[in-house]
């Protein structure tokens, strides 16, 4: 009789990357979603903080003016409006809402496809999660620099 033969095998268990896609008031689904996760997660890793929850919520120029309107007392377009819902420091959490009307407009304007201008705005909402701001010219220079290095990444 032979002796048992011991099975050696390791189970690969991964979290999900709680980075999800929705939409209001269009059909927009982003391409890639694995690696968006990936590199959206990548990105807040790189910047010395862990990923709680980031809600992308897809919507037109309509939905996102009176975002603009009813929560940051604006009368303009705008291409993201970005919520931070962190409680924790370090620990990111929050719901960024981006008009693909703005998208698609912006990519037309400056030259670019339409997916390298979501990417670009996608992470300039999670800048802005991270504590980054674009108010004033010195600021907006640090959010261009950190946008275009994690472009590259991508």
């Amino acid at each position: 009789m032979q002796p048992a033969t011991r099975l050696n095998f390791t189970l690969k268990y991964s979290m999900p990357i709680p980075v999800f896609f929705f939409e209001e008031d269009i059909a927009f689904k982003p391409t890639k979603k694995t690696a968006l996760r990936q590199w959206i997660n990548q990105t807040i890793i790189a910047e010395g903080c862990t990923l709680s929850e980031v809600n992308y919520i897809f919507c037109s120029d309509a939905y996102l003016i009176g975002l603009n309107q009813q929560f940051l007392d604006h009368d303009t377009y705008t291409d993201i409006i970005t919520f931070d819902n962190s409680e924790i420091k370090g620990s990111i959490t929050g719901d960024i809402f981006i008009s693909i009307d703005r998208i698609r407009e912006n990519a037309q304007t400056f030259g670019v496809e339409m997916a390298h201008e979501l990417r670009r705005v996608m992470i300039h909402g999670v800048l802005h999660l991270l504590g980054y701001k674009d108010k004033t010219k010195k600021d907006k220079t640090l959010m261009t620099q950190k946008e275009d290095f994690y472009l590259a990444l991508w």
